[in-house]
């Protein structure tokens, strides 16, 4: 791919403008370098960039081809006999039962869907990595690669707070993949040259390689306008200064594409949902990829569903500019029981990162998981000091799909969760414990009479105080337990259920 008058363009510049004659030699020398670089580029890594193809048709759940209700996010392939067969059983004419195979069958390469994205290969074994909103509600989703390598795709796990969202892919002939190497975002600064690699208007849909495109580094820790309402609590990181923000072009269908650094690192993964001018506006903006991010992605390439961390804290931007100063602080939350913060206390940073405003709390705390450690550096009055705290679980609204429990698996029809998803879905005091998260029908835990929602504080008598402490103390028990639930008021005796 011949990239030289813009290489040529872009080396004039770096040099200061027009050169002297005897510098013309050099400056052709250093844009040869440049594109000779690029190309390199490409062609390390377009082969890990994907087409992806979606539909929200309708008719893919009219003929059995939809999402299955019972396990989300697992689409399957189209398969065409079944459609002929199910065709035929509700009186379908010869010519319909032509025409809708044609229409709904993917891997036609003249099928060009009305929704598409892009990806990234992020593991050999058909883990596609792309945005949330890419797949969001789709009824079919197929992902075409360069080298004729295509295959339908099923949704392993997905997070609207992330916009993030890794695809299995279904076609086990086309394994092994080309997996991109991650780099971090963290080291990127302003000018820093940047390649993006993706599939915009689909344009990869036949046969799959991907377009390009390079420029620098705008900014960091950008936000994109918010279009949220004031009621909306839990807002995507997108919606605090998060983002890279790059000089590309960024069109329809880049969304999840790639952003690569000189070393051939993806650094960004591509959003267009987040542009301010629309899609088709001068300039792009990427999810970084750095280790906070990379810590989710790994939770999605395991299936699972993502917990944010949760401190438990209302604040208002310090008069000095530097911290946030706590409003309250919530009864039995991690920034109560742990931190043993108070109200009025100014919080002015988080594992070393400055606090200058409420929303760097969200940021610092939000790219952290429930069950980690963090260290804040808070002021009272004249003094300042440390305090170690434990986070909970942030109630994160809007649809999230996995492949797997992870490490909250049912333990005789039942699991349970963190029970600061309570006191954030009705304001009030965190109980010590567990929160049953769901009950099986017809299973020990429903025939007890646990619903969901209670909370357990004991397990034979041993105290439990989250997810992880109950897994390992009902790992290895046999025969009946008996499992203490939190009773309010709190000067009624506790209710202590027997499970079989």
């Amino acid at each position: 791919m011949r990239l030289s008058k813009f290489a040529l363009v872009l080396t004039f510049l770096v040099f200061g403008g027009a050169a002297r004659a005897q510098d013309e030699p050099d400056l052709r020398k250093a844009a040869f370098a440049l594109e000779k670089a690029m190309e390199k580029l490409i062609e390390q890594n377009e082969a890990s960039i994907a087409c992806v193809l979606v539909s929200r048709s309708e008719l893919y759940q009219e003929f059995g081809q939809g999402p299955d209700k019972d396990r989300p996010g697992k689409l399957g392939s189209f398969d065409v006999a079944a459609f002929r067969a199910h065709a035929r059983f509700f009186g379908l004419t010869e010519a319909k039962q032509k025409q809708y195979p044609k229409l709904l069958d993917f891997n036609n390469p003249a099928y060009l869907p009305r929704a598409f994205g892009s990806g990234v290969v992020i593991d050999a074994e058909g883990l596609i990595l792309t945005n949330y909103h890419v797949v969001q509600d789709a009824t079919k989703i197929f992902v075409r690669l360069p080298g004729g390598k295509s295959s339908y795709a099923d949704i392993h796990a997905a997070d609207p707070r992330s916009d993030l969202a890794v695809l299995k892919l279904l076609n086990s002939t086309v394994l092994p993949l080309k997996a991109i190497t991650l780099g971090d975002a963290d080291k990127l600064k302003r000018g820093h040259f940047v390649l993006t690699l993706a599939n915009p208007f689909a344009v990869g849909f036949r046969d799959g390689q991907p377009s390009a495109s390079y420029g620098i580094l705008s900014n960091i820790r950008r936000r994109a306008a918010s279009t949220l309402k004031e009621e909306d609590r839990v807002k995507p990181f997108q919606y605090y200064a998060t983002l890279l923000q790059t000089d590309t072009h960024v069109q329809q269908g880049s969304s999840g594409g790639a952003v690569l650094n000189l070393s051939g690192e993806m650094v960004g993964l591509i959003t267009s949902v987040a542009a301010l001018q629309g899609v088709d506006a001068p300039g792009g903006f990427a999810i970084p990829v750095n280790s906070a991010v990379r810590r989710i992605i790994d939770v999605l390439k395991r299936g699972e569903e993502v917990d944010y961390g949760f401190l438990g804290v209302a604040f208002e931007n310090a008069n000095d500019k530097r911290g946030a100063k706590l409003t309250s602080v919530g009864p039995g939350s991690p920034a109560d029981v742990d931190g043993r913060l108070k109200r009025d206390d100014v919080l002015l940073a988080v594992n070393d990162h400055a606090i200058s405003e409420g929303d760097d709390i969200y940021t610092s705390i939000g790219i952290h998981l429930a069950g980690e450690k963090v260290k804040l550096h808070v002021r009272r009055g004249a003094e300042e000091f440390d305090a170690h705290v434990t986070l909970a679980k942030l109630h994160v609204p809007g649809k999230r799909i996995v492949s797997s429990l992870g490490a909250r698996p049912y333990f005789r029809g039942m699991r349970v969760d963190y029970t600061s998803l309570l006191a954030q879905q009705s304001p009030g005091y965190t109980p010590k414990g567990v929160m049953i998260s769901d009950v099986q029908p017809k299973t020990n835990a429903d025939v007890a009479n646990l619903k969901t929602g209670d909370v357990v504080t004991h397990v034979n008598g041993t105290a439990v105080t989250s997810p992880k402490t109950f897994y390992q103390a009902v790992a290895n028990l046999q025969g009946p337990i008996d499992l203490t639930l939190h009773n309010l008021p709190q000067m009624n005796p506790p209710v202590v259920v027997r499970l079989k």
